[in-house]
């Protein structure tokens, strides 16, 4: 099973994540790879799955950046 995860960096610095496929899960991490572990962590705890490989073999997860709202306007005093 693929599942798609949209990555953002965090403010205070490393990242989170959120599974817009699974209402609610979401999770975050110092570095890219811990985010990816604890994805994995998240998913299965929101699935209630029990991947006796550790989870790496139950479902796939594909990484994506949020994209910009193509609804935004530009802020006032911006040339359009």
């Amino acid at each position: 099973m693929k599942l798609e995860a949209v990555v953002h960096e965090a403010e205070e610095g490393g990242y989170w994540a959120e599974v817009p496929a699974i209402p609610g899960c979401a999770t975050e991490g110092d570095s890219f790879e811990e985010l990816l572990g604890n994805l994995h962590e998240a998913i299965e705890g929101c699935l209630s799955v029990d991947a006796p490989d550790g989870g790496g073999g139950a479902f796939e997860i594909v990484v994506r950046k949020p994209q910009e709202d193509p609804w935004a306007h530009p802020e006032a005093g911006e040339d359009a």
